[in-house]
């Protein structure tokens, strides 16, 4: 089986794109980040209540992984029930214009209506030159 393109950050050939996409790779990583940078530190539970779409076992996944990558602090509370909180690190922040970037976009070129997506091009002569 092959390793996902985050597990393989020590194989780039430098491309900084590349680089900075394999920590938001996966399905929910940028949404996970997105909530944390918006509402701050998040228990697991009120995780899932803002992404309902996500299973347990694919949240806890990508927390790890987010974790492992240095982009979220996982704090363990010793009380019964467990307490788990999620926070951003200094570097996990540091994704807040990347994130906030794909919030615009989605914004101005994504609509969802009634369950359906459409794209919104955008009109000739507005794009910035390169």
């Amino acid at each position: 089986m092959s390793k996902p393109r985050a597990k393989l950050t020590g194989n780039f050939p430098g491309c900084p794109v590349e680089s900075t996409l394999s920590f938001l790779d996966g399905k929910w990583k940028g949404v996970i980040l997105h909530h944390l940078l918006e509402d701050g530190t998040l228990r697991f539970n009120e995780l899932r209540r803002r992404i309902p779409s996500v299973t347990q076992r694919m949240l806890t996944k990508q927390l790890r992984e987010l974790e492992e990558a240095g982009l979220l602090q996982r704090t363990v509370f010793p009380v019964v029930p467990p307490r788990v909180d999620y926070a951003l690190t200094p570097l996990g922040l540091s994704l807040e214009p990347v994130v906030t970037a794909l919030r615009v976009w989605g914004k101005e070129h994504v609509i969802c209506e009634n369950g359906e997506k459409y794209v919104v091009m955008p009109e000739e002569g507005t794009a910035e030159a390169a």
